[in-house]
């Protein structure tokens, strides 16, 4: 299978391209600065990855971009270039959610060999609050269990989660109510991760075409007010 994917819903642009190379499949990544770069910096990426694997973006059996969430212009700079890319090469898109790709990315650093995995993965939404999701591996596949939610952090419940993944922890860990024996994994959602997960979601139809592939929000408020900013320092 031929496919590239990205994702700049973080701090960090992470870009992977896969193709077989002599019956093997074979990966080159490419992982920089994200954030206002992000724009700029993603299309040159993109084409020098592409050009070291030898492909043509039309050769590619489909695009894998992280749709969210995360941040707003960083889902839009990701979209954008995947429905480009998508409409010119005439090749389908596969939206990927970013912290499914966060408990991927998790589970391969951590625990590649176990079988079964229960993970509750939090991502940094800013404003003072975190994007969380609950996501159980099991037989080579992972399920969601609900869907996302936006808590403070103070809100997070661990439950039943056998580990805890994501990028809050350094931001937040002192209003995190967790366990201290509950282990904690820094992983972001990377590109690598999505070329795992894009096999079984494309056979699950989740491939659309172009004009049809949306970054997913989840919160329509882009920043703080002075007032807020204000309030949220009184209350520290």
């Amino acid at each position: 299978m031929k496919l590239l994917a990205f994702d700049t819903s973080t701090e960090l642009i992470s870009i992977a391209v896969t193709c077989p190379v002599d019956g093997l499949a074979r990966v080159w990544q490419h992982t920089g600065a994200g954030g206002a770069q992000a724009s700029s910096a993603l299309i040159p990426a993109i084409e020098v990855l592409m050009a070291e694997a030898g492909l043509g973006f039309e050769e590619l059996d489909a695009i894998a971009f992280g749709r969210g969430p995360g941040s707003f212009t960083g889902l839009r700079t990701a979209c954008a270039v995947a429905q480009g890319l998508g409409f010119g090469a005439g090749v389908p898109l596969l939206p990927v959610d970013t912290l499914l790709a966060v408990a991927e990315e998790a589970r391969a650093q951590q625990t590649p060999q176990e079988a079964a995995l229960r993970l509750l993965v939090l991502l940094d939404a800013r404003m003072g609050e975190v994007y969380a999701a609950r996501y159980a591996y099991a037989d080579g596949h992972w399920v969601q269990h609900a869907d996302f939610s936006l808590l403070k952090p103070e809100q997070i419940l661990p439950g039943d989660a056998q580990a805890l993944a994501g990028n809050v922890f350094a931001e937040y860990g002192g209003r995190l109510r967790i366990p201290p024996e509950l282990p904690c994994w820094q992983a972001l959602p990377t590109a690598a991760a999505m070329l795992r997960l894009a096999p079984a979601l494309l056979a699950a139809g989740n491939a659309l075409a172009a004009e049809l592939a949306l970054p997913r929000y989840i919160r329509d408020k882009v920043a703080l007010t002075t007032q807020e900013r204000a309030a949220a320092k009184a209350a520290l």
